[in-house]
């Protein structure tokens, strides 16, 4: 019990703040439960509800320090890049979006500050993160679940995992691409300025 216990502690810990690899982890969590050693509804929600306490304390992070973030997000021109380009697709696009960007790379720590510079609504942010990482959990534990059982080993399911995650992530960039191109525009620039609209879901501030 006590060895369980360590487990969902450490779950938790690693899952919570972004860029921490827990890919070999989370497929051990899932052969465990298979064998009956751990609660698979246990591990689910400590995985799930760990990394979306992580995204609403980057979120928050980004509301309180945003001066900072912005800065952070601009010292290089390829942070800069990403930063406008996630704040345009996060107005243009909304609740999808937030959904598809945490799987790209960097995609939970780019996302959620951008969410926050932006002033794009919590709720909706929240919303968002939490059907991403019920996502991200369930098939990140299911391969460790089944694909350790199948092939009687947890590498294979972290090699099956790495794979499901790249496809994700290109998944979600083709979409944003198709998206863009089928309304013909880019989308107004999102305002990166603190004071921004703060309403839930709104609409960035028309081109001057």
């Amino acid at each position: 019990m006590d060895g369980a216990l360590w487990m969902y502690a450490l779950l938790a810990l690693t899952t919570a703040p972004p860029l921490v690899p827990n890919a070999a982890l989370i497929a051990s969590a899932g052969a465990l439960a298979e064998r009956g050693e751990l609660s698979l509804p246990l591990v689910l929600l400590v995985i799930a509800g760990s990394a979306l306490a992580g995204d609403a304390a980057i979120y928050g992070i980004g509301r309180m320090a945003s001066g900072r973030a912005i800065g952070w997000l601009s010292r290089t021109a390829r942070r800069k890049a990403a930063l406008a380009w996630t704040g345009d697709r996060m107005h243009a696009h909304g609740l999808p979006f937030v959904v598809g960007v945490r799987f790209l790379p960097s995609g939970r720590l780019i996302g959620g500050l951008t969410a926050a510079i932006v002033r794009y609504g919590s709720k909706r942010y929240l919303l968002g993160a939490g059907i991403a990482e019920a996502v991200w959990a369930s098939y990140s534990v299911a391969l460790g679940y089944w694909g350790g059982s199948a092939l009687d080993s947890t590498w294979g399911a972290l090699v099956i995992g790495t794979g499901v995650s790249l496809v994700v992530a290109a998944v979600a960039q083709v979409l944003s691409r198709s998206g863009q191109r089928g309304s013909g525009l880019r989308g107004p620039r999102a305002s990166l300025a603190p004071g921004a609209s703060d309403a839930q879901g709104a609409e960035p501030p028309a081109a001057a």
